[in-house]
């Protein structure tokens, strides 16, 4: 447990504040918060044609409504994190990789819903905004990660069990 928790937090600390220098920001954080716009704008317009997605702002032209996503509301942080939990957990690495990969598919899906809800929130009530943006789809992000973290350990167990069997 120890172990894990020791790769786990220098796994956390090195991925987000690489993160944070400039180089991966404007080469990686900012085209990727721009498709996030882009694809929540896209889906939004199967029902609704006057969103718009402008860089990391995601308008509506008819109410003039509109969310910018900023960092921390893109899902990278929460799929970093899940990195870090996959790194720390003794497996293959092939299985690590499925899990990074399914894992951040996951919780790309929960954040493009987070992101749909909270625009549509921004237009009708404020207040019911700034508590679903700021604490319920918080919790429900995080939770996805460990859901996501603890589904990937249960498979992997099943894995490393069956192939010791054989």
């Amino acid at each position: 447990m120890l172990r894990f928790l020791s790769i786990f937090l220098i796994a956390v600390v090195v991925l987000l504040v690489a993160e944070l220098t400039p180089p991966v920001q404007a080469w990686v954080i900012q085209p990727w918060t721009a498709l996030v716009a882009a694809t929540s704008a896209a889906l939004v317009r199967s029902f609704d044609d006057s969103v718009l997605a402008h860089g990391n702002i995601l308008h509506d032209s008819a109410t003039g409504v509109g969310v910018s996503i900023e960092a921390g509301c893109n899902g990278v942080e929460a799929s970093l994190i899940l990195l870090a939990a996959l790194l720390a957990y003794p497996a293959e690495w092939r299985a690590r990789l499925w899990g990074a990969v399914a894992g951040f598919a996951a919780i790309q899906i929960a954040n493009l819903a987070r992101i749909i809800t909270l625009f549509y929130l921004a237009g009708w009530n404020q207040s019911v905004f700034e508590f679903a943006h700021l604490y319920l789809w918080q919790a429900l992000i995080m939770l996805d990660v460990v859901i996501v973290w603890l589904l990937w350990i249960r498979w992997v167990t099943k894995r490393q069990f069956a192939d010791a069997t054989d």
